[in-house]
């Protein structure tokens, strides 16, 4: 007897629950110029969820140490067809030699930082010498660009705060060190990335190795396959 009841209960819930999903499916894709079927309504819903986890947020992409005359230009290139911004840590000295490379950089949309005038450790400096590297450097750039540099690498990742605040700069670290700068491994320099990337990871690279170079655009390629989005710092440190 319980048994009857409890069947026609399920029965008559079952054809309410029907009936409701009829009615939203004829008042949101039944009317005007909307048209499906409710196989394409879970398809649609489906495709959100696996963009949302795709989406694995951001990730920045630096390069210390140049320009280089030949190998910072095939990395502007890369990431010109990539549509991918980068921040470059750049010398002073080198940013003198080579300002068109500079000015290409500002041009195109990547944000430029300070890696001191002769890549000098900062903390083996006294406060004179220490606040003139980047001081000087920020002129040269900024002669180029017009804009003030806001960035500052240290070399080695040496930085001193109490001098900080003084030159209103902000230090920029890492968070993955590949070490493209003692191998020419480019497998090794891509899986030391690939396999170490979380959002809001700040990847240090070269630009002055050709090994650098490829290995720079296989990184981008694989992480943008996971569904990682590529930034500037400014967009990890702020947003």
């Amino acid at each position: 007897m319980h048994f009857k009841v409890g069947l026609k209960e399920c029965v008559v819930a079952g054809a309410l629950v029907a009936a409701a999903l009829l009615f939203i499916y004829v008042r949101d894709y039944g009317s005007g110029e909307q048209t499906g079927s409710v196989a394409a309504l879970s398809n649609k819903i489906t495709g959100q969820v696996r963009d949302e986890e795709k989406d694995k947020g951001k990730i920045a992409l630096t390069f210390d140490d140049g320009p280089h005359p030949y190998y910072t230009e095939q990395i502007l290139d890369g990431l010109k067809k990539r549509g991918i911004k980068a921040t470059f840590f750049v010398t002073g000295m080198n940013a003198e030699k080579y300002p068109e490379i500079i000015k290409r950089m500002y041009d195109e949309g990547h944000v430029i930082g300070n890696h001191t005038f002769y890549h000098t450790q900062l903390t083996s400096k006294n406060r004179k010498e220490f606040k003139e590297e980047l001081i000087r450097t920020n002129a040269v750039i900024s002669g180029i660009t017009g804009d003030d540099v806001i960035y500052v690498r240290p070399p080695y990742g040496s930085w001193d705060k109490k001098f900080e605040t003084e030159l209103n700069m902000f230090p920029v670290l890492w968070t993955i060190d590949p070490l493209d700068w003692c191998s020419t491994n480019v497998a090794c320099i891509t899986e030391n990335v690939v396999k170490k990337a979380e959002e809001n990871d700040i990847i240090l690279m070269h630009d002055y190795y050709p090994s650098t170079v490829t290995a720079a655009f296989n990184i981008i390629d694989e992480l943008t396959k996971e569904g990682y989005n590529f930034v500037t710092v400014d967009e990890i440190l702020f947003d």
